[in-house]
């Protein structure tokens, strides 16, 4: 899976902003924080949950399990915008 080509990544500070581009049928802006920053990161390139879970364990300590859930909460409110290629 990957982030699509329509939706950029901005870093403002602390908070992650995603943004469509003119292209996309999502209009609006997907607000989070630095979990979220890497998660979008990892996107950028063709990756599994897996490989999102092993660069956040990397960068951030914390419970495996809320790691996990994050992913797939993450994971699955950019797939309902329509910002995921499978």
């Amino acid at each position: 899976m990957k982030l699509k080509n329509e939706f950029i990544l901005h870093n403002i500070g602390d908070e992650t902003l995603l943004v469509p581009t003119a292209e996309a049928d999502f209009h609006g802006l997907v607000q989070g924080n630095k979990t979220v920053d890497t998660i979008v990161n990892c996107l950028k390139e063709d990756t599994t949950e897996e490989k999102i879970l092993i660069a956040l364990k990397e960068k951030y300590d914390g419970d495996e399990a809320d790691m996990r859930a994050d992913i797939t909460d993450v994971i699955a409110k950019l797939r309902a915008i329509g910002a995921i290629d499978e």
